[in-house]
């Protein structure tokens, strides 16, 4: 199963999760500083059928930083019901989100599946295929910060065929590793290790 395969599959399955929560779950904040899990819905779908053209003018409209608030903000206006429907359309990467290879798309939809069901105290078990990649390309995707986050360390998951690195080992559960080295705090106290107090301290700067 390629990326834009394994990204289709996560989107289905978040789309299968949101149609089971409450409104009021929608309006629950999620581990994306500012962001709502009806904000981190509408971000997932942000890039997709958008030109080079669309994301300069999104960066020239929220001065490059915000970028991906613009996006967001244009999709405010869509009731729960029309941002579930939109992302039930959209399963399949499109346009730019298709970059490398669906790999972006799928580290993206991955990574905030769980931003939304972590404050929910909803987890659930990604399947181990889907996860080994994801962790694979978080660690060597320079756009984001995984590939700092991790420099150094040596990980290796506890339930997880899977490793990467040298240096002191960072050890725990994949998905906790997963997003801790994605920059979510929450995630550093499921983790144990001699490299736990470095990837502790990287993530506080």
């Amino acid at each position: 199963m390629d990326g834009l395969e394994m990204a289709t599959a996560e989107r289905t399955d978040l789309a299968e999760f949101l149609s089971t929560m409450t409104p009021e779950q929608w309006e629950a904040q999620s581990l994306c500083e500012h962001w709502r899990v009806r904000d981190v819905v509408a971000h997932v779908m942000s890039f997709d059928g958008v030109t080079p053209l669309d994301v300069l003018r999104r960066a020239i409209r929220g001065r490059l930083v915000n970028i991906n608030q613009v996006a967001v903000d244009d999709l405010a206006s869509l009731s729960i019901d029309q941002l579930l429907d939109k992302l039930r359309t959209h399963l399949r990467p499109q346009g730019l989100a298709t970059t490398f290879g669906g790999r972006l798309a799928l580290l993206d939809v991955t990574i905030h599946h769980q931003d939304i069901r972590r404050p929910l105290g909803l987890p659930r078990q990604i399947p181990a295929t889907r996860l080994r990649r994801v962790l694979a390309d978080s660690v060597r995707s320079p756009e984001l910060p995984g590939w700092r986050h991790s420099r150094g360390l040596r990980l290796t998951p506890t339930d997880l065929d899977w490793r990467h690195g040298s240096g002191p080992e960072l050890t725990g559960p994949a998905e906790a590793m997963l997003m801790a080295i994605a920059g979510r705090r929450d995630a550093i106290g499921e983790l144990s290790g001699p490299g736990q107090p470095l990837l502790a301290r990287r993530l506080t700067r």
